[in-house]
């Protein structure tokens, strides 16, 4: 479920860069296409070894009161250093976005000429996935 919120947090971010069409590609083939391939490969699987069981100790207490600390301690910091930051990488009024960034036709002429072979090269080595995972599950299918 972290992954999952991770695409969708960075399909946020390609949002916030006016790449709309990047942020749906994000959600529809990661987290529709790409998770549905990771939980079928777990599901194939199947792995009975539950480990042990999670029990709250005073280390893991501590660690948690000392994790919630620091977190406060940066969220505390970065909020005193936002407007000094604003001040050292001010953004030109003239600067503009790039009208074409994100678009349908950048994409594909991205992929089909300067990512081509990666392209292609990541689709097999998903394919060999999938087939090592029923590979291995074969024989208890």
């Amino acid at each position: 479920m972290s992954l999952v919120a991770t695409f969708c947090f960075l399909a946020g971010i390609y949002v916030l860069m006016f790449a709309h069409v990047l942020a749906a590609l994000q959600i529809i083939v990661y987290v529709g296409a790409i998770m549905v391939l990771f939980l079928l490969v777990i599901m194939l699987l199947s792995l009975r070894d539950l480990g042990p069981a999670f029990k709250l100790t005073r280390t893991r207490w501590l660690g948690f009161f000392s994790t919630c600390t620091v977190l406060g301690c940066l969220l505390f910091a970065s909020m005193q250093w936002h407007e000094r930051l604003q001040s050292l990488f001010p953004r030109p009024a003239d600067a503009q976005i790039d009208t074409n960034f994100g678009t349908l036709r950048e994409i594909g002429l991205a992929i089909y000429t300067q990512w081509l072979f990666p392209f292609e090269a990541l689709s097999l080595l998903l394919l060999a996935a999938i087939l090592g995972a029923v590979v291995v599950a074969k024989e208890r299918i």
